[in-house]
């Protein structure tokens, strides 16, 4: 019986450390755009005992992403999908972030939904940014971003990225977790699941370039208000990623994990505490 196939898009720090977590024993299908940091990679990964397939992708493009799910069914059984690949307001603008984060992460969940096996599992990385959304949406527009045609998403009346700014990063990670859940049932009609992670501030070079730019001061201020007063580290998310694509969470899809030291947490807390114990729910928003 051939090995089991697990599929990483993106080869960043989170991306590597869920490689190597998840990769012993099975087949590794590695993509990323960047094909000189994808060759080492894996060549870092096949040195360490894993056997490691690569393919360059584009995740804002269909075809590509297409091409892509065909070589891992190729391969074998598609047991595992871990989606990392995205953009921050640092590395791009409001449209490159929208085009990769939210249409890729769409395109992604699609394509992998047709070719996932019974009793796979698949993992989208988004961001604790999508928990702070700066005002709700309507539910016509949680709908819209849950259930329209991929190719729509960068259509939508809200999704004008001359208009958010960078508040594209948030609305797309916002959408990430939408669009998780929306799957779910159709991952589940092929016996499969799906889930999210929303990660904190973690030391990877996306990562510390945020904490470099504009908004670094304030994401540090966060950190140090946390629970856990710390930076994440790579290995904080593939321990979390570990449990979700393993045999202890079966009875978990179309759900979110926070894996943030609990920033949302202190940010919420500080918000009620604000609203004192006579505030209504309009004064919490």
């Amino acid at each position: 019986m051939g090995a089991n196939v697990v599929v990483v898009i993106g080869v960043g720090g989170m991306g590597q450390a869920i490689a190597r977590r998840q990769g012993t024993g099975n087949k590794v299908l590695l993509a990323d755009y960047d094909e000189e940091t994808l060759t080492t990679v894996a060549e870092l990964l096949r040195g360490q005992g894993h056997d490691v397939t690569t393919q360059a992708v584009d995740v804002s493009s269909r075809p590509s992403v297409a091409a892509l799910a065909e070589m891992a069914a190729r391969l074998g059984p598609v047991t595992q999908v871990v989606h990392t690949a995205g953009l921050s307001p640092v590395q791009a603008s409001a449209a490159a972030v929208l085009r990769v984060d939210l249409l890729g992460t769409a395109l992604v969940i699609e394509a992998f939904g047709r070719v996932v096996a019974p009793g796979g599992a698949g993992l989208v990385i988004a961001s604790m940014a999508g928990h702070m959304l700066p005002a709700p949406l309507s539910a016509e527009q949680e709908g819209a971003l849950a259930h329209s045609p991929a190719d729509a998403l960068l259509g939508l009346p809200f999704t004008d990225p001359e208009v958010l700014g960078q508040g594209a990063y948030v609305l797309a990670k916002y959408g990430n977790r939408l669009r998780v859940q929306a799957a779910a049932t159709s991952w589940g009609e092929r016996g499969a699941r799906i889930n999210s992670i929303s990660p904190g501030v973690i030391a990877t070079p996306m990562g510390l370039k945020e904490l470099d730019g504009d908004s670094g001061e304030h994401m540090r201020a966060m950190v140090s208000a946390s629970g856990t007063g710390r930076l994440g580290t790579p290995d904080d998310i593939a321990d979390a990623a570990a449990f979700l694509l393993g045999p202890g969470a079966t009875f978990i899809t179309g759900n979110d994990l926070l894996v943030d030291g609990g920033v949302v947490a202190s940010l919420r807390s500080a918000v009620l505490d604000t609203a004192g114990p006579g505030a209504t729910p309009k004064d919490m928003r």
